[in-house]
């Protein structure tokens, strides 16, 4: 990161899902910089907490983060390095990933 840009946190939500619907909460976390009008990612934190599904790690039933000085995956306690290839691809890989598991417990529960 350049020394003249001021990392801020570009995005902050969380977000519960209904019971009906899976339930649990997803957390985005996501800070960096603009340059030539474009967000620069420099740290993420995004995660899937369901007490019903995982019990371990407060819940994160799923996570993606680059804390540590590196790119990794949570999932119900063990955790991987991924290849890091955009916060964009890392983003759709989160969403596809919590939504299959939401899926697979609603199925599960039927």
């Amino acid at each position: 990161m350049p020394k003249s840009q001021k990392e801020i946190l570009l995005e902050q939500e969380r977000f519960e899902i209904k019971p009906k619907s899976g339930g649990g909460v997803l957390s985005y976390e996501v800070w960096g910089f603009a340059e030539k009008g474009k967000d620069v990612v420099t740290r993420y934190n995004l995660a899937y907490i369901n007490h019903a599904i995982y019990r371990g790690d407060n819940g994160r039933v799923l996570g993606f983060d680059n804390a540590h000085e590196y790119h990794h995956r949570h999932y119900m306690g063990k955790v991987e390095a991924v290849e890091f290839i955009s916060y964009e691809a890392i983003l759709e890989q989160f969403q596809q990933e919590w939504m299959k598991i939401v899926r697979a417990h609603r199925r599960s529960k039927s």
